[in-house]
């Protein structure tokens, strides 16, 4: 049986003079790969080191938590007992399996339902999918091979032969490279006198730049909106026959970036004119900001306020007074609170107070701005969840009180409840839940039932700290009561993070919030946003003139005034072997800078 190996004491000066020395050893990649895995080894001892430290908080340190849902957290089956009263003592809880809210981190719905869930219920997710779930399909006519509308029916020889409304259909999907290309081959004759050649005329679509607007959406959608390093694509595609080298790849998103910036720069004007904010951040990785290359900046004085270490893509989700959604991505060295002070500078006088939705953190809310800040009561929940094991009766109680409170929020949602409306569903419903609630909860520190140093004290003391932000939802129309889809908008960041590791420079880091912001935007409205990339580029001169008729849930407004809704062909078309792409319109193209 191997050892147990020697745990050792280090002081960080030690580290920091071993990351030092390894500098001019190691690659810019490699050097990034080691810092990550010291700062995680050091983050995590001290965890372990903090008190009330349980292995919940451990396993999501490390992305092994599973769902958090009420019934995966206490059991499927629940004592079934009544919930006890505000003063009870622990272990009177009632393990329902009341609907919550899944965790923010594991993609959830804004509120969780799995109380109507039966033994014979088929999962989700393993029906067939339709043939009419394929809106970009390519169909294919297939006539009857003998018979026509109007003959007489060979079975009975009485009847008419009619054309059904719904052909029957079959369907398969077919795989190719994701970037293909197609080569005009044309015919060249020379005069054996005079020598002079003649070429054949290439056809129209065998005319523009190298890289077609559709083969950009692509790349795109594949670094930004999936993850996927340009190295990795560019490998994929030597595999497959079509090389398109990574630089070649970075080199067409900056080049694209600055034909979509303007309808970028029109989300942010007005996202900052709505009425519910949501935002978050999470780290991130610029090496221009880091190492030696910050060492440089900073003996140049090129860098502002060199104390400052930390780097951030903060999302931020606005929802405008008429309902839309949009998603905006922000990298740097500013926090989610900077950036969106900055994204209010846009806001118009004399607009109502705006409600923000995120966590507890200060730095979240933007510094002189008339706010009305909430809280998420999920992000309360999973601190109670951490504590299940070691407290499972107080936990029970709180968790199956809050399941209420989601439910009913579901419900609002399903019912498309108006702000005012959902307001007093809440108060007539929720508030009495929560009333109670708030007094369990502080019986259990003031009658010493619940030890305040302990970890259930810590999730306790939480909550009640900020039970105004987090009911917030029980007296002011509209306000949320979570930041899930803040939470989800940031995975985007987060799988690119995960997979691409850093930024080079800023302006790469820029270049991802553009294609980001738009990638997410037109998710939100429903659109295909391969279609969406693709249209912004072929009528890149339109967009700058107006880009306000040109976002996501109405581009196709705009197509349809230029008579050119038609450009919505399927996707196999538009890439498919003939080669052929919608009709070109000016690109004013910008130059191509080296790779980031």
């Amino acid at each position: 049986m191997p050892q147990a190996p020697k745990i050792v004491d280090i002081q960080m000066a030690v580290i920091e003079g071993l990351l030092a020395r390894t500098e001019v050893l190691l690659s810019a990649e490699d050097q990034v790969l080691v810092k990550g895995l010291i700062d995680s080894l050091v983050s995590l001892t001290k965890l372990v080191r903090e008190r009330g430290t349980t292995i919940a908080r451990l396993r999501r340190l490390f992305g092994l938590s599973g769902s958090e849902k009420t019934a995966d957290v206490l059991g499927k089956n629940g004592s079934g007992s009544d919930p006890p009263g505000p003063g009870a003592a622990p272990g009177a809880a009632s393990a329902g399996d009341t609907p919550v809210p899944a965790a923010p981190d594991a993609g959830a719905s804004e509120a969780a339902g799995d109380a109507d869930d039966s033994s014979d219920k088929k999962p989700k997710g393993h029906g067939r999918v339709p043939a009419s779930d394929y809106p970009d399909a390519k169909h294919i006519p297939v006539p009857h091979e003998s018979l026509r509308p109007g003959e007489t029916c060979p079975a009975c020889d009485r009847g008419t032969l009619y054309l059904l409304k719904e052909p029957a259909q079959f369907l398969r999907i077919i795989g190719q490279a994701p970037l293909t290309a197609v080569c005009w081959d044309c015919g060249r004759l020379r005069c054996s006198a005079c020598g002079k050649v003649f070429t054949a005329r290439a056809p129209e679509e065998a005319h523009g730049p190298k890289h077609t607007e559709t083969a950009a959406s692509m790349m795109v959608l594949l670094r930004y909106g999936s993850g996927m390093p340009l190295n990795r694509l560019d490998h994929l595609q030597r595999d497959l026959g079509t090389p398109v080298p990574a630089s070649t790849q970075w080199a067409v998103a900056l080049e694209r970036s600055h034909l979509v910036r303007p309808v970028f720069d029109e989300l942010g004007r007005q996202a900052a004119q709505g009425q519910l904010f949501h935002d978050d951040d999470t780290y991130v990785r610029i090496l221009e900001f880091m190492g030696k290359r910050r060492e440089k900046l900073i003996k140049n004085g090129e860098l502002s306020d060199p104390d400052r270490t930390g780097l951030f893509t903060t999302a931020v989700v606005s929802i405008t007074p008429g309902g839309k959604r949009i998603a905006l991505f922000l990298t740097g060295r500013k926090h989610a609170g900077e950036n969106l002070s900055d994204l209010l500078r846009e806001r118009v006088a004399g607009l109502p107070p705006l409600i923000l939705m995120s966590d507890a953190l200060d730095r979240n809310v933007p510094k002189g701005h008339n706010v009305v800040w909430c809280n998420c009561l999920a992000h309360g929940r999973r601190h109670v969840v951490d504590e299940v094991e070691n407290f499972p009766d107080e936990c029970e109680y709180i968790l199956d009180a809050l399941g209420k409170v989601f439910k009913l929020d579901e419900r609002c949602r399903k019912e498309g409840l108006l702000p005012d409306e959902r307001l007093r569903l809440h108060q007539a419903e929720s508030g009495p839940v929560m009333d109670d609630l708030e007094k369990w909860m502080t019986a259990q520190l003031t009658d010493k039932r619940v030890e305040p140093n302990s970890g259930m004290g810590e999730a306790i003391n939480y909550m009640l700290k900020r039970w105004d932000k987090l009911t917030l939802f029980l007296r002011v129309p509209g306000a949320p009561i979570d930041n899930n889809v803040c939470e989800r908008t940031l995975k985007m960041a987060i799988r690119h993070r995960n997979n691409s590791l850093f930024y080079k420079t800023q302006r790469g880091a820029t270049v991802g919030d553009i294609w980001m912001s738009l990638i997410h935007t037109a998710e939100f409205h429903g659109q295909n946003p391969f279609h969406y990339l693709t249209v912004l580029q072929i009528h890149a001169k339109a967009v700058a003139d107006r880009p306000a008729d040109w976002l996501p849930w109405n581009y196709n407004d705009a197509l349809a005034r230029l008579g050119q809704l038609e450009d919505r062909v399927p996707v196999s078309a538009q890439v498919g072997p003939s080669g052929s792409t919608p009709a070109r319109r000016a690109t004013g193209r910008a130059p191509v800078a080296a790779p980031n």
